[in-house]
């Protein structure tokens, strides 16, 4: 800003030929515009780079309402038979491995099965489709194994080596392991594929794995939140919302 600039944002008016000033009441319009502050947010510099692409987002907003479409039916087929077995078969009468806290309501089992099958089936397509993408796009290498500095060049703070292999064991272990033990409960896949259910121990051995996989996916899902919470939840959101947190100017 040159200093005539600042002679008038003061309310001074420099008379042209004897360099004197004088004190004005009046203070152009534009120049009280202009006197007001700015404040920018920006990355640690003028472009601001996506973080999330489309793709990343869109599954990422699919397998959200899918999961919370597996968790309600979870609860409901879960009130149907509240015990968990280890072996091949298991039922009231012989021993349970774990009794679970839960009221017995065989009412809410028809549709909860109904809706779990479709959710699971979406967030395995789904899945599939971001896992093959992040491979062909190098960005798992890039934001989860191998990070970049210049691909999280934004006001986002870039993930710790926590978060990252977090992500990697949810992906790569802990889904697998949940579409795996679903297989081998099914008695459709199990007759075609016995090596599921072999794999397990038995279709009852494979309901407690899937269980305590479920556990360990929710509790990463509360850890999510509250990181996402507690580190900028607007900024985050609006990044994976729309794919970047974009510059803002505030005039005040």
């Amino acid at each position: 800003m040159d200093d005539g600039l600042r002679d008038h944002q003061r309310g001074y008016a420099v008379r042209e030929g004897d360099g004197q000033g004088r004190n004005t009441n009046e203070t152009p319009e534009i120049f009280r515009r202009s006197a007001r502050p700015v404040i920018v947010q920006h990355g640690s510099n003028d472009r601001t780079l996506p973080r999330h692409t489309v793709l990343v987002r869109v599954t990422h907003w699919i397998n959200t309402v899918s999961f919370l479409a597996l968790m309600i039916s979870a609860v409901a087929i879960l009130l149907a038979h509240p015990r968990l077995y280890w072996g091949e078969s298991g039922g009231y009468g012989s021993p349970a491995l774990i009794e679970l806290p839960l009221p017995l309501n065989l009412d809410q089992s028809g549709w909860g099965r109904n809706l779990h099958f479709l959710g699971a089936w979406v967030c395995v397509v789904n899945g599939i489709v971001y896992v093959i993408s992040g491979i062909v796009s190098r960005h798992f290498k890039k934001a989860l194994v191998f990070e970049s500095r210049q691909v999280w060049d934004s006001d986002l703070p870039p993930y710790t080596s926590l978060q990252r292999w977090s992500y990697v064991c949810v992906i790569f272990v802990l889904f697998p392991l949940m579409i795996a033990t679903g297989l081998a409960m099914s008695p459709a896949i199990s007759s075609v594929f016995p090596i599921f259910v072999q794999l397990f121990g038995g279709q009852q051995s494979s309901r407690t794995v899937h269980f305590f996989a479920a556990v360990a996916l929710i509790l990463f899902v509360i850890a999510h939140v509250v990181m996402v919470y507690r580190n900028g939840f607007r900024t985050r959101m609006r990044a994976m919302i729309y794919g970047n947190s974009a510059a803002k100017e505030t005039v005040q």
